[in-house]
């Protein structure tokens, strides 16, 4: 089986570990948490990132430092994975959902405006499927009636809008380092932002609530949020071949569209021309009449070939912790089902070699030719 992704760990991931597990620095503090987070500050251009445990925590984590209540409101696309809805939930507000951009398939400046109530305090950008949002027009309606920002941005490392990194286009951004990613530590996330006084709520909330003067005095009700030193451990040897990655990536997004591109029924993810989306998942859309046969039944049959995939997120307005309000509040996002309803992710990841591509390329051929001339 050709999977959807595997983790790579060819640097100094041994290495590093091995010297963590040495040095007895096994969990929360230890010298590779600060060089990861030093390093990752500087890769995003912004004064600050922090580790926490994972992607999902980093979204509540930001949410609990912004000071969310029960009743606020935070406007997301429901085309995403469930973790940013599910943080919003996490702190007591709700999520609305809005549609996305069919040029970029990213939450829709154009229908943000119509969503902000009384109780709307800020916006969750997601940068989905690697591509970024377009930063500018968002952060603009959120500053006239004054909300604010984060870049949702698990899914985005090393993507950049308008020449700038993604992590320093809000007021603060979160990222994820699950064994999917495009650098990853099995489980991980980070917080990156630039403001010194939210950074310091940020890492008394994940670290207990513990005063960073004074041990064991805990001035406010925290969580234990916190990454291991083995963890970073990993990631500084991920980050170290940040170069090496990208160049790989690059190769496999093109190889699959010099395979794919002459197959009809086939439509590829849009790039904005201010956007250097991140290569993250290779993304591609089925148009059934053209194709010969649905997105569910390639999937189907690309497994009888040991070819995984995955379908695009299910639309959050639409699964069961949400559906209620969907329905009440009559949402209709007709770009998000629509995506999701043909959107397959192709196996994507560092050691794919190109007779894979190549074979994976061939199969979805034969299967088209299959159903076309049926």
């Amino acid at each position: 089986m050709i999977p959807v992704a595997i983790p790579d760990l060819s640097g100094n991931e041994t290495k590093y570990v091995l010297e963590a597990m040495k040095s007895t620095w096994i969990s929360s503090t230890g010298p590779f948490i600060d060089k990861f987070e030093s390093d990752f500050a500087r890769l995003c251009n912004t004064n600050a990132a922090i580790t926490v445990s994972n992607g999902t925590v980093a979204l509540h984590l930001a949410l609990l430092a912004l000071g969310l209540e029960a009743g606020d409101e935070v406007i997301i696309p429901s085309l995403t994975y469930i973790a940013t809805a599910n943080a919003v939930k996490y702190v007591g507000a709700t999520p609305v959902f809005i549609d996305v951009d069919k040029d970029n398939w990213c939450l829709d400046p154009n229908l943000i405006e119509d969503s902000i109530s009384s109780k709307t305090k800020g916006i969750i950008a997601v940068h989905l499927y690697g591509h970024p949002c377009d930063m500018d027009k968002i952060n603009k309606i959120a500053a006239i009636h004054g909300l604010w920002v984060i870049e949702d941005a698990a899914e985005a490392h090393f993507a950049k809008y308008k020449g700038k990194c993604v992590g320093n286009l809000s007021k603060m951004a979160t990222f994820s380092f699950y064994g999917n990613k495009i650098f990853t530590c099995g489980e991980g996330g980070a917080i990156t932002l630039n403001d010194k006084q939210l950074e310091i709520r940020l890492r008394m909330l994940k670290g207990q609530g513990m005063d960073p003067e004074r041990r064991y005095y805990f001035p406010i009700t925290g969580y234990n949020f916190r990454l291991t030193n083995l963890a970073s451990a990993i990631l500084c040897a991920q980050i170290e071949r940040k170069e090496e990655i990208i160049l790989k990536r690059n190769l496999i997004f093109n190889q699959y569209y010099d395979n794919l591109k002459d197959i009809p029924g086939i439509i590829f993810q849009p790039v904005s021309d201010w956007a250097v989306p991140a290569k993250w998942l290779y993304c591609i859309l089925i148009n059934e009449k053209e194709f010969g046969c649905s997105r569910d039944t390639l999937i189907l049959s690309l497994k009888e070939f040991n070819v995984d995939t995955r379908p695009f997120f299910i639309p959050l307005h639409k699964l069961p912790p949400f559906k209620k309000e969907g329905v009440e509040k009559n949402v209709e996002l007709p770009v998000t089902e629509e995506l999701s309803e043909c959107g397959l992710n192709l196996p994507t990841y560092n050691k794919l070699f190109n007779k894979e591509i190549v074979y994976i390329c061939k199969v979805i051929r034969s299967i088209h030719n299959n159903y076309l001339n049926a």
